[in-house]
């Protein structure tokens, strides 16, 4: 417990301390737990204090964090905007880790396109 207390303070340190905005989804590891294959994993990294500590050091070391809505980041191309799952396009699924936007035809890293879609709320969200 210690070490990862001190391991997430470290992290959480370097992230604001590194960065003029810090954006991160407002994940709900109450439903994530639900999925038991991941459950303890989940548990076990202390999501939660990771979110508060920094949020509280933003004041500390002249930085922004931000939270937003997790809906669909991982569904919407970043390119066009297209959402999987609209238009008889199948919805990804946690296996999908690469996949090709129907309707313009950009290549996507699943966690690499949710990323840019998460810096892209934030910053709307800070407009």
């Amino acid at each position: 417990m210690k070490q990862r207390n001190n391991f997430l303070q470290q992290v959480s340190t370097t992230l604001i301390k590194n960065h003029d905005l810090v954006v991160a989804e407002e994940l709900r590891s109450k439903n994530m737990l639900k999925n038991h294959a991941l459950a303890l994993s989940i548990n076990d990294v202390g999501w939660r204090s990771f979110l508060e500590m920094r949020a509280y050091k933003v004041d500390l070391y002249n930085c922004q964090f931000v939270t937003v809505d997790l809906k669909n980041t991982t569904q919407i191309c970043n390119d066009c905007g297209f959402v999987m799952g609209a238009n008889n396009a199948k919805k990804l699924t946690l296996a999908d880790r690469k996949w090709t936007c129907p309707n313009c035809g950009a290549h996507h890293i699943r966690n690499w396109n949710a990323a840019n879609n998460i810096l892209d709320k934030g910053i709307t969200k800070l407009a």
